[in-house]
């Protein structure tokens, strides 16, 4: 488990694992750098995936850089817009669309996750601190997190509106929301925590309780307040602990998402466990409780363990994702009682090829899956793109292409956040690091294409 306050300190786990995989290296596909953060004003470390809308502009938050005065665990980040070139070779155009201001002016601070969009074209994302909250961190009364609306503007040349719709007030309906939100039919918005919630005690020394699954309800009259309701608090120990963020629906209406913890303190883990994918189901009868289950709950070694993103559903509602060491796949029971067959379809952290995908798993138009890791890709340990090819036999093994490593700025260096695929089978994504910016040391990240 995360025993320091995120995002200041990275947990390195590094995992051993002995399942061969076939690992082909791919030189024909290019990287191209579309833009390099320069701190302040401008954003730094860029967070959660992109998106795009549907003139092609693209969009995402950072979790630091915009003003170098905000009142939280760093600065406190900004929502941009990528613009692409009308001619081909010219530079993408960057445009910070809001700066976060933080608790001190009720307003968010410390984006924690990536950004959705919707049909009129607004933005929604989270962020980890600020907001009107009383939660106090190391002394300093910091917020609880909030989720924000970015609303463009009427006019052409416009300011962007952001709205704060929901601050969390308190650690007990949540703390610390990180990862993607996710709108269902009724435009109700689900999200994840990754502690508060009411439940577990022992999750973390800096914050309290091991995290929350909630609904934001959308109000009923123009201008009224959203209203949010805790779906599931994890209490850690046999439960999951520390949920990602990256909820995913399927066509039932039923929720999955992994947490980073939990699931089976008592296994090779250690206090904390290894962490879990879970359902929750939504209930039969209006004003009901949902029911969370345990899909699979990981047991390190060669099953996996501490996967740090969402899982991702493909049509025939098989689940992927992704632990420090593998990418798995999850099956589901041919009768409502079976149990979720988990299936490793590559192994991580060996040779020359990548390790710890952090991000959560893209699904191509012809079965294939996409990914990143956070390190990896020969010596250099700079963070990978990846591909696996489903096997052409019943039975074989999966083959992993490596589109691209990334090795020194100001190319990007060390990708978080999972990639995107365009219609026409380019990949976008951002790095935490690298780039051409001066202002960080090391490098304020990156928004990449890797096209074949």
């Amino acid at each position: 488990m995360n025993q320091y306050p995120w995002p200041a300190i990275r947990i390195l786990i590094w995992v051993a694992v002995i399942l061969a995989t076939a690992s082909n290296a791919s030189a024909s596909w290019k990287e191209n750098v579309l833009y390099s953060f320069q701190g302040v004003p401008d954003g730094a470390q860029p967070v959660g995936g992109i998106v795009f809308d549907a003139a092609g502009n693209l969009y995402g938050a950072t979790t630091e850089g915009g003003s170098s005065s905000c009142p939280s665990v760093g600065q406190c980040g900004t929502v941009f817009q990528l613009t692409p070139p009308v001619k081909q070779g010219d530079p993408w155009t960057e445009t910070v669309l809001y700066i976060f201001k933080g608790n001190k002016f009720g307003d968010g601070a410390t984006p924690a996750g990536g950004l959705i969009i919707d049909k009129a074209g607004n933005l929604y994302g989270t962020t980890a601190y600020g907001g009107t909250g009383n939660c106090v961190l190391l002394g300093l009364k910091l917020g609880c997190g909030a989720v924000y609306e970015l609303s463009p503007p009427k006019e052409k040349g416009g300011k962007w509106t952001e709205t704060v719709l929901y601050s969390f007030p308190t650690a007990k309906q949540g703390y610390l929301p990180q990862g993607d939100l996710v709108f269902d039919a009724s435009g109700n918005l689900y999200g994840a925590t990754s502690f508060g919630g009411g439940h577990g005690t022992t999750c973390n020394g800096f914050y309290q309780y091991c995290g929350a699954v909630f609904e934001l309800s959308p109000p009923k009259t123009e201008g009224g307040k959203w209203t949010e309701k805790v779906l599931h608090g994890f209490a850690s120990g046999t439960d999951g602990a520390d949920p990602n963020g990256g909820l995913i629906f399927d066509s039932k209406g039923n929720v999955y998402g992994t947490t980073y913890g939990g699931g089976n303190e008592s296994g090779p883990c250690g206090q904390g466990g290894c962490g879990t994918v879970f359902e929750l189901k939504p209930p039969t009868r209006r004003g009901g409780a949902w029911t969370e289950k345990q899909l699979h709950v990981f047991q390190g070694g060669n099953d996996g363990d501490f996967p740090q993103a969402g899982a991702t559903i493909n049509s025939k509602g098989l689940l992927f994702g992704t632990t420090l060491a593998t990418v798995f796949r999850l099956t589901p029971p041919a009768r409502n009682n079976g149990s979720w067959k988990q299936t490793i379809l590559l192994a991580l952290c060996e040779g020359s090829g990548g390790c710890e995908p952090e991000g959560p798993i893209a699904l191509g138009s012809t079965g294939e899956l996409y990914g990143i890791t956070h390190y990896g890709y020969g010596q250099e340990l700079h963070g990978s793109v990846f591909r696996l090819k489903p096997p052409q036999k019943r039975g074989g093994n999966w083959i992993v292409d490596y589109l691209h490593g990334f090795v020194n700025a100001p190319d990007g260096l060390f990708p978080s956040a999972g990639v995107v695929v365009d219609p026409t089978g380019n990949l976008y994504g951002t790095t935490d690091a690298g780039g051409a910016g001066q202002a960080c040391q090391g490098g304020c990240g990156t928004v990449f294409e890797v096209s074949p």
